[in-house]
């Protein structure tokens, strides 16, 4: 793994750990900006880290996105979290244990 990438796994780890949420994730839009975040679990709003991640990075103009990882203890990426990452031009999403013992 690059050291871009095990970056993002860090972001993702903490933003877990910050939170104490289930899942943390974290992306790298074209222009090298990374963002960070969790899933959020209200009575009316489920998203996961991942599609939280992605809101952001769009949200702040990403065109695109070089990267996308995934920290959880559960079995990993939904096929939601798979489809909005690759719309946005990820071949494949990293994921890592909360350890960050990567999975792929």
């Amino acid at each position: 793994m690059n050291p871009e990438d095990s970056k993002l796994i860090t972001l993702a780890r903490s933003a877990r750990a910050r939170n104490a949420t289930a899942e943390g994730a974290a992306v790298r839009d074209e222009t090298g900006r990374t963002y960070a975040a969790t899933d959020v679990a209200l009575a009316s709003l489920m998203l996961s880290a991942v599609q939280v991640a992605v809101a952001m990075a769009v949200s702040s103009g990403a065109q695109s996105l070089e990267a996308a990882a995934l920290v959880t203890a559960g079995e990993g990426p939904s096929a939601a979290d798979e489809a909005v990452a690759a719309e946005l031009g990820v071949k494949a999403l990293l994921v890592a244990g909360p350890d960050g013992t990567p999975r792929n």
